[in-house]
């Protein structure tokens, strides 16, 4: 039998990309599914609960409606996120603070509701982190600054939750063909970061090494597997991978 066969599941951010791709495959997998976004297709048998995860209400119903309906949450799943394609010199005090909202505060608040529940059945919490939470990305600098934030919670939460039986995992991302870019404010990202895309991971790739690492518990997730490469340069040649950094800045 399938080990995520009638596990309750919570997926944010599910309409599309990242998040679509896990709620198909945790259906196929015979998962029970609360999907929140803003617009969300999905099936019949699941819940959903559309609207802004940043926002308190929302954010409350999300496990008040999973909880009606099954009793239970198994895993958490914090995909919701958008990028900022701001430099560091110019971003809008408001946008730096809208992308942290986003992607650190509203996981992070999530993931308190959702814990008691959490530690009644032993289960997962799983944050999608990016590599560039890892290795900041110039292009990039709020999202990467999120995303580097989120991480440090996931680490902690880990240490925290582990005498309660909860698992805790970070899944940090490279390039995944989603349209991530399109829904990204701030100016066009350089031109070799969008000539990159052409070595993007799929989606449907993505969501197979989240789901294993669910599966068999894994502390990190990084996804494609080459990641680690450019992480562990990084750590231990930071003003080499920096200058290569800004060769794609600026060309």
């Amino acid at each position: 039998m399938d080990s995520l066969a009638g596990k309750v599941i919570i997926i944010t951010g599910a309409s599309e990309g990242i998040g679509a791709c896990l709620a198909a495959a945790l259906r196929k997998r015979g998962a029970n599914l609360c999907l929140t976004a803003r617009n969300v297709a999905a099936s019949d048998s699941d819940v959903i609960v559309p609207g802004d995860v940043t926002l308190d209400s929302v954010r409350s119903a999300i496990v008040a409606k999973t909880v009606e309906r099954w009793g239970k949450i198994d895993i958490l799943i914090n995909n919701a996120g958008r990028g900022s394609y701001y430099a560091a010199s110019n971003t809008p005090l408001d946008e730096a603070r809208a992308v942290f909202d986003l992607n650190f505060f509203a996981p992070l608040a999530l993931s308190q509701l959702a814990l008691p529940f959490l530690r009644q059945t032993r289960g997962t919490l799983v944050n999608i982190a990016s590599i560039a939470g890892e290795v900041s990305l110039p292009w990039l600098p709020v999202y990467s600054a999120s995303k580097f934030a989120l991480a440090g919670i996931t680490a902690a939460q880990r240490t925290e939750f582990r005498r309660d039986g909860v698992h805790v995992m970070g899944v940090f991302p490279g390039y995944v063909n989603t349209d991530f870019q399109a829904h990204a404010t701030g100016q066009p990202p350089p031109a070799r970061v969008v000539q990159g895309k052409k070595f993007a991971v799929s989606a449907e790739e993505c969501t197979e090494a989240i789901v294993h690492g669910m599966t068999h518990r894994k502390r990190t997730v990084v996804t494609p597997r080459s990641g680690w490469l450019l992480v562990w340069a990084n750590r231990c040649f930071p003003s080499f991978v920096e200058s290569q950094l800004e060769r794609a800045l600026y060309g």
